[in-house]
């Protein structure tokens, strides 16, 4: 809020003319003035709305102003609060400013006392907002639960931040081990449900002839085994969040049930017929494509159409540029203290290594890679020839020197690991070179520029033109790519004119 703009103010002020003295003096300052005479009535305003600023007496009928102080701070921490008091003593003004008053006025006191508090109050809230908002704006490195600051997971975290207290439901899309799960359990815990029950179901692991049962519930004797009446997900997961995780792999027919299940909230159990009604919020997931999977008419598109409200698409981890090594780092501390071992650091080879494997298994396999390291070795450092082959077989001397090569052959789909005896391929190469003291001809070296200007046009047409993108696998910024592309067109324009 700007500080020379109007703002809104509630007075609670027991005393008639005090209060009305106090409205003039605040509506001089351009506020639009609400005045109470109780600690009940501010409370029932507050419900209704919230001011930018509350001006509260500290002796009421009906209350102490400091247990109204008290349940602002807890409820509506964003309003700024001002302390009046005919009984003023330095210890209760202390008390005050402790329990997050701005500042503590005693009666009487003149419009400009009351002005330049009012300002100065003003002042400091529109410099608190400000720096709220400009960290809000900041890369996170971690939320809740997610490791990584690349522009790719920043867009994920600001859907979900916006998603949240939705009852919309969400759909996740993205490959194995890209962390679909650690999606839903924010999505809920960001949201307005998050003291609320999280119930996952993984439709996949379940059989056929259970899942109805897992998701509805069962009432005694509704087939060979059922003792007892028992919950499902949907009556667990009443008034919180339901989790399907897998969700094309859902028989057909009981995509049917949920379909009615999602729109009206309402379900039988299995060999029940009473109906129950609960109060969910939906969030799916799938390692598909979920419009794939209606057209080819193993999902129903109706049921697709009711939980693809909200999609949010988790990058696979080679196109998340640094975050690899963040995600690294992250785990080699964790594994080091549940192992009881000393790693502190990766060896630049091993960073590199890491930096340019594909990862198909994404942060699943990279986790799995981390935990071996640690656990079969016992170092200080990282080294490259401590990581698994397959991790290594993928490397080769120009992934390691990127500029060399062209951002499309870096950005592919890893080939099939090639085993290279008692080594790597990126030491062989290294070998090789120094073995035969080959030098390449100097009719096969081209500028350093053209060779750079190759690798960032291969890495814009991969991302379709989308120069941003491109940047976040490029490990550099968008700002970059568009000065480097007008010095580009100024040499080869000097070029053209020199020819």
């Amino acid at each position: 809020m700007d500080i020379s703009s109007s703002f809104t103010a509630l007075l609670v002020e027991d005393s008639m003319s005090l209060g009305a003295l106090y409205t003039e003096f605040l509506r001089a300052d351009g506020a639009k003035v609400t005045h109470v005479n109780h600690g009940g009535d501010a409370l029932n305003e507050l419900k209704q709305w919230q001011p930018d600023l509350l001006v509260l007496d500290i002796k009421l009928p009906d209350m102490s102003g400091m247990d109204i102080l008290d349940i602002v701070q807890k409820q509506y921490p964003d309003i700024t609060v001002i302390m009046i008091t005919a009984h003023g003593t330095i210890d209760l003004a202390v008390d005050a400013m402790r329990a997050g008053a701005f500042d503590f006025l005693v009666k009487p006191f003149d419009a400009k006392r009351l002005s330049i508090t009012v300002r100065n109050a003003l002042k400091q809230r529109h410099l608190v907002n400000l720096v709220a908002k400009y960290e809000s704006s900041l890369p996170k490195p971690h939320y809740m639960g997610f490791v990584g600051e690349s522009l790719a997971m920043q867009t994920v975290y600001k859907t979900i931040d916006c998603v949240a207290n939705s009852k919309a439901s969400a759909f996740i899309v993205g490959e194995s081990g890209t962390g679909k799960e650690v999606c839903a359990h924010a999505i809920h815990h960001a949201g307005s449900r998050r003291d609320e029950a999280f119930v996952a179901l993984n439709c996949a692991s379940i059989p056929k002839d259970l899942i109805e049962s897992e998701i509805f519930g069962h009432t005694k004797g509704a087939f060979t085994g059922a003792v007892a009446n028992r919950d499902g997900a949907a009556t667990r997961a009443h008034n919180g969040t339901l989790f399907l995780d897998e969700i094309c792999e859902m028989d057909l027919e009981l995509q049917s049930k949920l379909l009615r299940f999602i729109q009206t909230g309402v379900f039988q159990r299995v060999g029940g017929t009473k109906e129950e009604k609960v109060d969910v919020r939906f969030v799916s997931a799938t390692n598909r494509a979920p419009w794939d999977e209606v057209k080819a008419g193993r999902f129903r598109e109706d049921l697709f159409y009711r939980l693809h409200v909200i999609p949010i698409e988790l990058p696979p981890l080679r196109m998340r540029g640094k975050d690899i090594l963040l995600l690294a780092t992250k785990l080699l501390k964790e594994y080091n203290k549940e192992e009881g071992k000393q790693f502190k650091h990766f060896s630049a080879e091993a960073k590199q290594c890491l930096k340019h494997y594909q990862w198909p298994g994404n942060v699943r396999q990279l986790q799995n890679v981390i935990r071996q390291v640690v656990v079969l070795n016992d170092a200080e450092n990282v080294e490259l020839d401590m990581l698994p082959i397959q991790v290594k077989a993928n490397i080769n001397v120009k992934q390691v020197a990127p500029q060399a090569q062209s951002a499309t052959a870096l950005f592919a789909e890893p080939a099939a690991p090639s085993l290279v005896k008692g080594s790597i391929e990126v030491q062989g190469s290294v070998t090789e070179a120094q073995d035969t003291g080959a030098v390449a001809p100097a009719a096969d070296i081209v500028p350093l520029w053209i060779t750079e200007k190759q690798t960032i046009e291969d890495a814009i047409a991969f991302c379709d033109g989308n120069v941003p993108k491109a940047a976040a696998l490029l490990d550099i910024s968008a700002s970059t790519i568009y000065r480097k592309r007008q010095s580009w067109e100024e040499l080869e324009s000097s070029l053209s004119h020199e020819g």
